[in-house]
């Protein structure tokens, strides 16, 4: 399977835990990185050039911190001007359809915070729904959210376990993500 990891970080330097987090992919030769900022500092989005690449991999990787609870403007803008009508949805719209999806979010906040009863009031996934209808309408299939909490709180070691961790989940093939979550 050849996966497509599109990070998205306006910092993507001084980000310990997504450059942990795309560290440890890079001895797997079926997983490319795409940086979003590296590629379009600019923002001018080369949008035919993105569907290409969307169309060469079997799964795509949606990894971000979570910004004011929502994805990184930049990849929100990418979501806008590559997922269009005619190529991704609608009439003659399924270059997406099928395609595993997957997002990988890091929180600088702890899991507890992220409870009904918590201090943002909702849950992660509640917070990730956007993206997947937005998956979902594209006809791609959405599978179970990767996420690390507290990650201005980690350790060098707790990130690399959490870096170690995420490999295998995005490596993992959609029917053990999907048993894995029933499971918890």
């Amino acid at each position: 399977m050849k996966i497509l990891v599109i990070v998205t970080h306006p910092s993507f330097d001084q980000s310990r835990a997504n450059r942990a987090l795309i560290d440890e992919l890079s001895p797997y030769d079926n997983i490319d990185v795409h940086n979003l900022h590296e590629e379009y500092p600019d923002w001018n989005i080369d949008i035919e050039r993105e569907q290409q690449l969307l169309t060469k991999y079997d799964r795509v990787v949606l990894q971000f911190p979570l910004f004011w609870y929502s994805t990184p403007p930049l990849l929100k803008k990418w979501l806008d001007d590559v997922l269009t009508y005619g190529w991704a949805y609608g009439t003659g719209g399924d270059n997406l359809k099928g395609k595993e999806f997957i997002v990988a979010a890091t929180a600088g906040g702890s899991e507890h915070n992220y409870r009904s009863t918590g201090h943002y009031e909702f849950t992660i996934n509640e917070f990730l729904r956007p993206l997947q209808i937005s998956i979902k309408y594209t006809g791609a299939v959405y599978l179970p959210a990767f996420v690390i909490y507290d990650t201005l709180e980690a350790t060098d070691d707790q990130l690399k376990l959490e870096a170690r961790k995420y490999a295998e989940h995005i490596r993992a093939s959609a029917d053990v993500l999907v048993e894995n979550t029933k499971a918890s």
